[in-house]
């Protein structure tokens, strides 16, 4: 963010070696090899877990259950400190390789306690040491990739956006590789293989990372961002007396001058947030000060970027619904899945959860064709570069999320019919009459959403996060997927204490007796209210617009 008319704000943030062809999917290459080994090797650890502190550390279930609770909500802090450090200090580049090197030292220690040393303490001490190497890696090396676009070009401005859609594809690859694999691994062949495994590709990643070095843009960190949202806070509040700036007259404006007294370039001022616009309007204090106090007076561009971020506040709380259905993939969808038909021929048996499988199959094929099919189509029509606008990408996601909820009750009612049909509603460990593949939609339905609202909100906020928070805007991200998981467990609680004084619960022991029907068809509800406040918020929201400094006046 600007802070005040010193040189450094008028150097440019990216710096382009000049021998070396700089950024672009020169660049970008390299570094998506660091998110596959990051992916891989997190949802290899994470997703059997607790199978490894129920079986090797012998931990009762309900033990097993609050240490990994604990590592997911503390794993969900270090993105915001990692973002922070970039942002602030020593910039992405760096917080990605620093990352890397903590992340790496975390698997090994983490593999030596399961096989030479032995160790119960070193394991959980590595674990957390893995988790500091993430929530660097997590907030940073997505930002860090797309900085390599240059947005004034058209050509990389689409290229943008298309990397956002094959960005997503390799998140899902290497999830879809560590379930079905590493998994499997961990389960039949041992756990120092199974985690060993991603060291290896850990370090194979950190290397092709190296290798790209020269032809990376850097960004300049430029302090705590921060500061510069406290001083427009503190600025309009010291001005409240002032009159709000008249719609067409920016005269009184400052807009920052760089050290050749040129205007530097700027956001287009909007006049959403009015209040505080009066933090850059020029006082007769500030016009009778010989220097500027950045507590009274702030540039069009400082306010105009609290702006997004308060903008962006309100789309990212109306994404939780949706990551509250998502959340079902991981409960209540194996549950059911538990229950049902698995077999395929004689002898092999589907595992409930190799279901979520298939939603990383459908997004692999699905992106490849949203992006060179549907986005060059639309384009035509809608004349944007990338098809839809962001929101309405998102929106289309959030529907699809209910439909996800709708075909969800329409199963689970037909699930429960079948139980009682044969008798067996009584019975909560028989396996009913019915193919597991009656889940299959739900599982499409979440992986299509993920197509459209996943990918959709990573660029946003990147794109509409001013240039020294986007580091913050990808960490702000990853705690939507802990903060459904805690609403979805909160909505669960209020559910439970309800239906327990009514006499008839919602969830219990015996699914077939459960009425997970009737939470399906809750979480619709709540996802169509919560659609139409994010249609009635998307509509007014105001996309972000840089100016050429000529066109300052």
């Amino acid at each position: 963010m600007e802070r005040s008319s010193n040189s450094d704000t008028s150097k440019h943030l990216l710096q382009p070696h000049p021998k070396t062809m700089k950024g672009g999917w020169h660049a970008a290459r390299f570094i998506i090899s660091v998110e596959f080994a990051q992916q891989f090797a997190f949802i290899g650890l994470s997703s059997n877990l607790i199978t490894y502190l129920t079986n090797e550390l012998q931990e009762t279930l309900i033990e097993a259950t609050k240490n990994i609770n604990t590592w997911v909500f503390v794993s969900s802090i270090f993105p915001l400190l990692g973002a922070f450090i970039a942002d602030s200090y020593i910039g992405r580049f760096k917080t990605v390789t620093i990352s890397s090197f903590i992340y790496l030292l975390g698997m090994t220690f983490m593999t030596l306690s399961v096989s030479i040393l032995k160790h119960d303490k070193l394991f959980f001490v590595a674990l957390y040491v893995f988790s500091v190497g993430d929530g660097g890696i997590k907030s940073c090396v997505q930002p860090f990739a797309a900085d390599q676009f240059d947005e004034e070009k058209e050509e990389q401005r689409e290229a943008k956006s298309s990397f956002f859609n094959y960005w997503y594809l390799v998140v899902v690859l290497a999830n879809s590789s560590a379930v079905f694999f590493i998994v499997y691994v961990q389960d039949n062949i041992g756990w120092t293989v199974g985690l060993g495994l991603p060291v290896g590709v850990w370090i194979v990643a950190i290397a092709v990372f190296l290798i790209g070095t020269k032809r990376y843009k850097r960004e300049n960190p430029k302090g705590s961002p921060f500061t510069t949202i406290a001083q427009v806070l503190v600025a309009a509040s010291l001005k409240w007396r002032l009159n709000h700036l008249p719609t067409n007259d920016t005269s009184l404006c400052y807009y920052g001058l760089d050290d050749d007294h040129h205007p530097l370039p700027t956001l287009e001022h909007t006049h959403h947030l009015k209040f505080l616009n009066k933090a850059m309007m020029i006082d007769e204090n500030d016009a009778s000060s010989k220097s500027r106090n950045p507590w009274r007076l702030c540039s069009v561009t400082q306010v105009e970027e609290v702006k997004l971020v308060l903008r962006l506040i309100p789309i990212w709380l109306c994404c939780v619904m949706f990551f509250v259905v998502q959340s079902q993939l991981v409960t209540f969808f194996p549950k059911q899945g538990s229950t049902m038909q698995r077999h395929i021929g004689s002898k092999f048996e589907i595992p409930p959860a190799s279901l979520l499988g298939f939603v990383g199959i459908v997004m692999l094929c699905e992106i490849p064709v949203y992006d060179r099919v549907f986005v060059p189509v639309a384009r035509k029509f809608t004349k944007h570069h990338s098809g839809i606008t962001l929101l309405q990408k998102i929106g289309v996601g959030l529907f699809l999320s209910i439909l996800n909820m709708i075909v969800s009750a329409l199963v689970e009612t037909k699930r429960v019919g079948v139980a009682k049909q044969h008798n067996l509603i009584d019975d909560p460990n028989s396996i009913l009459p019915i193919s597991i593949w009656w889940l299959l939609p739900q599982y499409i339905f979440s992986g299509t959403s993920d197509v459209f609202t996943i990918i959709g909100l990573q660029e946003l906020f990147y794109d509409q996060m001013p240039e020294g928070l986007r580091s913050l805007g990808a960490a702000a991200f990853v705690t939507l997927y802990g903060v459904g998981s805690f609403f979805s467990n909160a909505i669960i609680v209020i559910i439970v204490a309800i239906t327990s004084r009514i006499g008839e619960k919602w969830f219990g022991n015996n699914l077939n007796k459960a009425h997970l029907d009737y939470f399906y068809w809750l979480l619709a509800g709540l996802s169509v209210l919560n659609l139409c406040v994010y249609l009635w918020i998307a509509k007014g929201f105001v996309y972000k617009k840089v100016l050429n400094p000529n066109s300052v006046s």
